[in-house]
């Protein structure tokens, strides 16, 4: 199991965990609109990062990032799995195809 894998594990095991003794169950309490707004928060720093230049900082940054994507996919019962399907529908469609066939 990758790491990713875990974490997404780990932040579904949160759901209705009690808020005072774990961060995503606390992040999950308040809503998904507030896990939206925390991971907006998150990539903006990221790209902060990016645009700086400096690896470090934004490899902490992109996994920021990552756990608070895998949060706000969770405030709303989505999971790492749903968005890997996703993928797979769409390996092989070049992004052109792909995003023209969008409704």
């Amino acid at each position: 199991m990758s790491a990713l894998a875990r974490l997404a594990a780990t932040i579904a095991s949160r759901k209705g965990a009690d808020p005072e003794t774990s961060w995503t169950a606390k992040l999950l309490a308040k809503g998904p609109e507030k896990c939206a707004e925390k991971f907006g928060e998150e990539s903006v720093e990221a790209i902060i990062e990016a645009v700086k230049g400096d690896r470090d900082k934004l490899t902490a940054e992109a996994a920021d990032v990552l756990y608070h994507l895998l949060v706000m996919l969770a405030a709303r019962d989505l999971t790492l799995a749903d968005v890997e399907a996703e993928l797979e529908r769409r390996e092989g469609t070049s992004g052109i195809a792909e995003k023209a066939g969008r409704k």
